[in-house]
């Protein structure tokens, strides 16, 4: 009543108590309030990459080990060799995280020129080099070899984010012509060059990262719809003019070898998985890794994870990929700079389409590609431009606006200023300048 004193809530000020009360309601409020804080996404690449890439070395030492010693070398051959690949990968992610935007987009047309030379230069004979069938590969001296077509998918993300940055810039995205032109034209060309080695799996990860581009770029359904057709064309074609990808994909879902083994991967990496169990055989128990799983530290390095460390081991490392996939997204959605939003948003189809790729032929869900997972598999060229991929994405989660308030407003924890007064020297919050307070005379 009016006058006594009683005054009513508006409906809908705050929740109910049984709301409040409930455990489920309050820990979805908290992981929202957590993801909606500024620096989540800065946070959750710095955390989920390292971890992904530690744990790698970890599997590729584990699997890798047998098949060394097959080939009469060290048991920690292959180990060695991702160790000083990761660390040098951390080395450009540093400096990737470090280097301004703009100077991101002025490396953008020298590495996508450097690509395609290499490219061809791998088609060259004496210089390229034949790898399991497929001739993508250039011999550095000894035992180090380099992918271009690897280096590729960090040139086409780069230079197709600078390209449609620059187009959006002049209001020309809006002509289906500009759209398309020359970005489709230089994919194509870079999908000929990796498809005269053979290696489809790639070329597969360069079309994700085109359509992730128009895709982010905000291209039409009809254009998006026609350039999907073409792709389609080709890559059926590819795959019914080789008997070999053709093999690859009759073995889908395959739980028996066949009568000439041509399911012999497959089906070994579902026994890999199965005899996992939950938590796994122990870390260096794997038995398919013994000679029975082909490319166990490599492509099929999901496998041994499972069947050494189980589901829980599994389920890790896909949590650690989606965790990356959304700061990613994140990132490109909430950026004012068109270039960081392109270029996130290429590379965040690269890693999480290369993801898909290589757990869901692990999986028998999908044909074997023969690409690596990222930061996991073994694979210099391939972990080289996917950690500076990943500093790239640390230097615009940092960018953020609202990220940029949040880190210049942390305080330091040590030489904190003291409140008040003119600026005096810094005075460092360590034990002994806590012994130094001024005490009397005699007493130490």
């Amino acid at each position: 009543m009016a006058g006594s004193g009683t005054v009513r809530r508006a409906p809908g000020r705050r929740p109910s108590r049984v709301s409040r009360d409930n455990p489920v309601i309050r820990f979805q409020t908290r992981v929202r309030r957590a993801l909606d804080r500024p620096l989540t996404a800065y946070y959750l690449i710095l955390g989920a990459s390292p971890l992904i890439t530690v744990l790698g070395l970890v599997m590729v030492y584990s699997a890798s080990q047998i098949t060394a010693l097959q080939m009469s070398l060290p048991g920690s051959y292959f180990f060695r060799k991702q160790f000083l690949a990761a660390s040098i990968g951390a080395l450009l992610l540093l400096v990737a995280a470090r280097i301004p935007v703009k100077l991101h987009r002025a490396f953008a047309y020298p590495i996508l020129a450097g690509s395609v030379v290499l490219l061809v230069l791998v088609q060259v004979p004496g210089i390229g080099m034949t790898v399991n069938g497929n001739q993508n590969w250039i011999s550095l001296g000894g035992s180090f070899q380099i992918q271009p077509s690897e280096f590729g998918k960090l040139a086409l993300v780069l230079w197709g984010a600078d390209l449609i940055a620059r187009k959006q810039e002049r209001r020309l995205l809006t002509q289906w012509k500009h759209m398309l032109v020359p970005l489709v034209p230089m994919t194509f060309l870079l999908l000929g060059l990796i498809m005269l080695g053979g290696d489809m799996g790639t070329a597969i990860i360069l079309t994700a990262i085109l359509f992730g581009l128009l895709w982010t770029a905000g291209a039409p359904t009809r254009l998006f719809a026609g350039v999907l057709s073409v792709a389609v064309v080709l890559s059926a074609i590819a795959i019914r003019t080789s008997p070999h990808r053709l093999a690859r994909l009759e073995c889908i879902g395959a739980t028996d070898p066949g009568p000439r083994d041509q399911c012999w991967q497959a089906v070994h990496g579902i026994y890999a998985l199965a005899s996992g169990g939950i938590f796994g055989s122990g870390l260096g128990a794997s038995v398919e890794k013994w000679g029975q799983l082909p490319e166990a530290h490599t492509d099929f390095i999901f496998a041994v994870t499972g069947e050494e460390l189980g589901l829980v081991g599994t389920l890790s490392v896909l949590a650690l990929f989606a965790a990356l996939g959304y700061a990613g997204i994140r990132v490109a959605g909430r950026t004012e700079d068109p270039f960081v939003r392109y270029a996130a948003g290429g590379v965040t189809t690269w890693i999480t389409a290369q993801a898909v790729i290589n757990i869901g032929a692990v999986l028998g869900l999908l044909p074997i590609a023969g690409v690596p997972l990222p930061l996991f598999s073994y694979g210099g060229s391939a972990l080289l431009p996917t950690m500076f991929a990943i500093g790239l994405l640390i230097a615009f989660a940092r960018d953020e606006p609202a990220a940029r308030a949040a880190l210049a407003m942390r305080q330091p924890r040590f030489g904190r200023k003291r409140a008040g007064g003119p600026p005096g020297p810094r005075r460092w919050n360590t034990m002994r300048r806590r012994a130094a307070v001024v005490r009397s005379s005699g007493e130490r």
